[in-house]
């Protein structure tokens, strides 16, 4: 696996692979337990938006993992308890800007500058919300974040090329050089937008081809409730753990 760009938020990596691997992969995902607010009961709500419109975007506030047992697996049956859930508080009253950072409770925001409402004079908000885990096979709120892929570019010059140096100049991320022939100087950070191609066509020529090569450059963005790594290592293990469910069947 050769990493390519790293960080908490960020990994990309490329690795060959079959498509089919890639994409069990980036499903299983999605089987990922993430916390997320699932329930919320309204005590007063005078802001512009309808209590069902404001539900929806607090399921979407990131919520730092923690440790809880999933409703299908806890002795409450899903009901909701200490072991399943958690209750987070939120009330504001007259003219402001309502952030995630308003809520009170044991579970962590991630982006506590993120905007829930804008409140007017004498506008008041006020809601117990009730943060369980998911999977986003469930609902998309419990999505840990963005996982896809795409094969990396191999690039072909045949004896066509006159070496006008168009095609270097169409290309959008600028990764195309003219040397003794055209070269592609990264072929992960490649698209395959095939700029470079429809150039060469228009000036008469056909002398460039790119395609998709045997290496697949593989993206995982966090929303920020798990690490990206961790996103990688837990995808795996849920598909691990569907193989042997196939097994036992």
């Amino acid at each position: 696996m050769k990493i390519l760009e790293k960080n908490k938020e960020k990994i990309v990596f490329a690795e060959e692979m079959s498509e089919s691997l890639a994409n069990a992969i980036r499903r299983s995902a999605l089987e990922i337990p993430i916390l997320a607010i699932d329930e919320v009961e309204f005590y007063k709500n005078d802001s512009v938006l309808y209590d069902e419109v404001l539900a929806l975007r607090l399921g979407l506030v990131p919520l730092k993992n923690e440790n809880l047992e999933l409703p299908e697996d806890c002795n409450c049956e899903g009901k909701g308890c200490g072991k399943c859930s958690i209750q987070l508080k939120l009330k504001a009253v007259g003219k402001k800007s309502v952030l995630a950072s308003d809520f009170k409770g044991k579970a962590e925001v991630i982006y506590g500058d993120m905007l829930i409402i804008e409140l007017a004079e004498e506008q008041e908000l006020e809601l117990v919300a009730t943060a369980k885990l998911g999977r986003g096979i469930w609902h998309a709120k419990y999505s840990p974040g963005l996982v896809y892929y795409r094969n990396a570019a191999e690039l072909s010059i045949n004896k066509n090329c006159d070496k006008c140096n168009k095609c270097v100049e169409s290309c959008p991320v600028k990764i195309l050089e003219m040397k003794k022939e055209v070269e592609l100087t990264d072929s992960y950070k490649c698209d395959l937008c095939e700029a470079c191609v429809e150039t060469c066509k228009k000036h008469g020529k056909n002398a460039i081809t790119i395609a998709p090569g045997k290496e697949i450059v593989f993206f995982i963005e966090s929303c920020g409730q798990i690490e990206a790594k961790d996103i990688l290592i837990e995808s795996i293990k849920a598909l691990k753990n569907n193989l042997k469910k196939v097994e036992k069947a």
